[in-house]
């Protein structure tokens, strides 16, 4: 069994409700001790494209450490796709902008995400539910950004399907970064 299948098979069907909390506690506070420099490995953004760049470095430094955990842990996998790579530096661009996704938004979607999912897409619909509803959308607005950015098809794909079953042509890429985010 290769690397790359071992991480994959090794991480997959860990998503029960009181376990799956705990992990995102645990989640919340390696990012908040986290350093500001979001280390992301120089050989991984020299396969963004100038527009993915751009994209990139308007993120808030926790995204952009977020996706660079989420590169990191492709490239330690053996992935040197850069079409996956571009992907997962820039799966989550979809949170940034307005309405803003602030801490209290965040603990609540990964407590409601665990226990109690009925209720992002009901807190959605208020008109003060602009986070929820930003939190929602995010993959398929992240994957239109990524488009005018210039993303290649793959990579704009990665991104609208990242919160999906991995499944099509490009399912072991897309189950690749879906675990690497789930770890980070």
């Amino acid at each position: 069994m290769s690397t790359r299948e071992g991480a994959l098979r090794g991480r997959v069907g860990a998503s029960g409700g009181l376990s799956r909390a705990w992990y995102r506690v645990r989640q919340f506070w390696h990012a908040l001790r986290a350093p500001l420099d979001p280390g992301v490995p120089q050989e991984a953004l020299a396969w963004l494209t100038p527009g993915e760049l751009a994209l990139f470095q308007a993120m808030s430094p926790a995204g952009r450490r977020h996706g660079a955990a989420v590169a990191r842990t492709l490239l330690a996998w053996g992935y040197r796709e850069r079409s996956l790579l571009a992907a997962a530096l820039l799966h989550d661009v979809g949170k940034e902008g307005e309405p803003r996704l602030r801490l209290w938004h965040r603990v609540a979607i990964v407590l409601l995400s665990a226990f109690w999912p009925q209720a992002l897409p009901w807190l959605a619909r208020h008109p003060w539910g602009g986070a929820f509803r930003a939190h929602l959308t995010h993959a398929e607005v992240g994957a239109q950004k990524a488009r005018e950015a210039g993303a290649d098809p793959l990579t704009v794909d990665l991104i609208r399907r990242h919160h999906e079953p991995p499944e099509g042509p490009a399912a072991s890429l897309h189950a690749a970064l879906w675990q690497a985010d789930e770890l980070n």
